[in-house]
């Protein structure tokens, strides 16, 4: 959880923040405007303090972005905003307007999301013929701005109930849920009450919570069985998952335009998959909570064991289920992890489910069912006719 979700942040000067330029005194700004005291981190740098103390005082959000220098996954733009913000560097004009008027009361502040770290103008609400750089991803969502402009959701404010007794049109609804937002600290409010922590799931929670009935259904079936016909089967059950997860993200999540124009499948719609496409790098959001896989999965688990004997579904159900534990971890780490050189590639795939075309790209652990049923992402932004 973000440091800004319990307690207000103040304005401070640029001039201020220039001051603290010493190794006994580190202060960093990200995008011009959130301020890091990383006086403590500069030994715990991985690629060392003199990496930092030539920007003491002064803005990282470039050489944090340059590969050639040192990598940063987007865990350590997290665990700046976790244990390090301190503030956000003042404007010109709030310098003026506040700071010069002794009117310096903490507020929280947003980071505009249409103008990059060089001041030129960058759209986040629209798709993107090439992927935006990673950094531009965890710039956060002025939530004022964004729902005087787009007269959708305020983000400020509970989102199903606002869907559930809003007049949205479906276009309008399924345009405006898929162009992403970034609420920058935490999780939105989804129902504002106190179901709120079951919208939230941790990515380490589904191997924990599944991997032991995984594993035990995986050795009744082995023990029970010759071990070629249970290894067979437990390859056959991986393999089968592929295509469910394929199936399951293009025709049930991605249902969009079958489905009913009515706020309470809108409701029901953004619930099951429109929130994560509204707020995709939202770390709460990213695997299926336990009830909701629990729902989803029965019928595969009746299906199954009605087919083959049961040792027989024992094996076959435990490959398919440790295909859907994959699936989400791997989810998780498309989204918040910097990857080896075929993982990096494949979250820039998904990522571009999300930025580019969202109604291309269903693969998610491989793109392998995008292939065979020709919904791979076109080089640019291009909707499907």
């Amino acid at each position: 959880m973000s440091s800004s979700d319990n307690r207000s942040l103040p304005l401070v000067a640029s001039s201020e923040v220039a001051k603290h330029n010493s190794e006994k005194d580190c202060w960093v700004t990200l995008y011009q405007r959130k301020i890091y005291n990383v006086t403590g981190f500069l030994d715990q740098h991985p690629g060392g303090a003199d990496i930092i103390l030539p920007y003491a005082g002064k803005d990282v959000t470039e050489i944090m972005a340059n590969a050639d220098s040192h990598s940063h996954s987007e865990s350590a733009y997290e665990m700046l905003d976790d244990d390090m913000l301190i503030g956000y560097m003042a404007t010109e004009v709030e310098e003026r307007e506040l700071i010069n008027n002794k009117n310096n009361t903490p507020v929280e502040m947003k980071l505009v999301t249409t103008t990059d770290s060089e001041g030129n103008e960058f759209d986040m609400y629209a798709f993107h013929d090439h992927l935006p750089a990673l950094e531009k991803l965890s710039i956060q969502t002025d939530y004022t701005e964004d729902a005087k402009k787009h007269k959708f959701l305020d983000l400020n404010k509970p989102l199903l109930t606002q869907l559930l007794f809003s007049n949205f049109s479906k276009e309008f609804y399924l345009d405006q849920v898929h162009r992403p937002r970034h609420y920058g600290k935490g999780s939105a409010p989804l129902f504002g009450n106190f179901l709120e922590p079951i919208s939230l799931t941790p990515w380490w929670a589904v191997p924990l919570i599944w991997l032991p009935p995984n594993m035990y259904l995986f050795y009744i079936g082995f023990v029970n069985q010759n071990p070629v016909v249970a290894l067979s089967l437990w390859a056959m059950g991986l393999f089968v998952w592929t295509l469910v997860e394929y199936c399951l993200h293009r025709f049930v999540f991605h249902i969009d335009y079958l489905l009913p124009d009515h706020p309470i499948f809108l409701t029901l719609h953004f619930l099951l998959h429109g929130v994560h496409h509204y707020l995709p790098m939202d770390g709460y959001r990213l695997v299926l909570p336990p009830t909701l896989f629990v729902v989803l999965a029965y019928p595969f688990y009746k299906l199954v064991y009605s087919i083959f004997p049961f040792y027989m579904a024992c094996s076959g159900f435990a490959g398919g289920t440790l295909g859907y534990i994959l699936y989400d971890v791997t989810h998780y780490a498309l989204h918040h992890s910097r990857l080896p050189k075929f993982y990096q590639d494949l979250k820039t795939y998904h990522l571009e489910h999300h930025y580019k075309n969202y109604e291309l790209g269903f693969g998610v652990s491989s793109r392998f069912w995008d292939v065979v049923f020709e919904t791979e992402i076109y080089d640019t932004y291009e909707k499907r006719a």
